[in-house]
């Protein structure tokens, strides 16, 4: 896996349903994107036959199964990121810790970025290394490790030494909690959340 430049993003597309791309962002597991629909800064704008037309960077790119695109996210995308609500209000992310693609919820109910089991030996953080403690989750008490990672970045913001919390068990997904988004502005607007970074 190479490494992308700061507000670059990696497309591969894994397969066609209907008028729904199934897209790879950033090495991150595949997602159904209907035509017309933008996720993480890259825009379905047409699927045909056996080829979708995607926009990133604001250039058009044609591609078929298996192949991939690389585009720039313009427009001070080095230090915004702008995310779309699920049909739930959820916001939804792809993001990369130390090099490794992984899949965020923003939580700002979550004091840090917190981190199940499997995610954290994807990246090579160790359970073992970090501050003990208790947290409060919705299923409970649990046992976490309290570690700093290197960098995280999410769509064109990287931020290092990031406070964050490995769980001793697996979680559904990943939680952007507030060590991270205490460092950003954070303006909602409907069902867009637009994230800048502040410092």
């Amino acid at each position: 896996m190479f490494s992308l430049g700061l507000g670059a993003q990696e497309v591969g597309l894994a397969g066609i349903i209907g008028s729904k791309a199934l897209l790879m962002i950033n090495g991150a597991p595949p997602r159904s994107v209907p035509q017309g629909s933008t996720v993480d800064g890259v825009k379905v704008v047409a699927v045909q036959g056996d080829q979708v037309i995607i926009e990133i960077g604001g250039r058009k790119r044609p591609l078929r199964v298996g192949q991939h695109a690389v585009g720039v996210i313009p427009e001070g995308g080095a230090d915004k990121l702008v995310l779309n609500a699920d049909g739930q209000g959820h916001f939804f992310t792809t993001g990369v810790i130390n090099g490794v693609s992984v899949r965020f919820l923003v939580d700002t109910g979550a004091s840090m970025i917190s981190l199940g089991a499997s995610d954290a030996r994807r990246m090579g953080l160790d359970f073992n290394r970090g501050q003990k403690g208790m947290s409060q989750t919705a299923n409970g008490q649990v046992v976490v490790s309290k570690i700093q990672l290197d960098n995280v970045r999410v769509g064109g913001v990287t931020l290092h030494q990031v406070d964050a919390v490995i769980h001793q068990t697996d979680m559904p997904i990943a939680l952007l909690g507030m060590s991270f988004l205490n460092r950003m502005e954070m303006q909602r607007d409907g069902n867009t959340m637009t994230l800048k970074k502040r410092f």
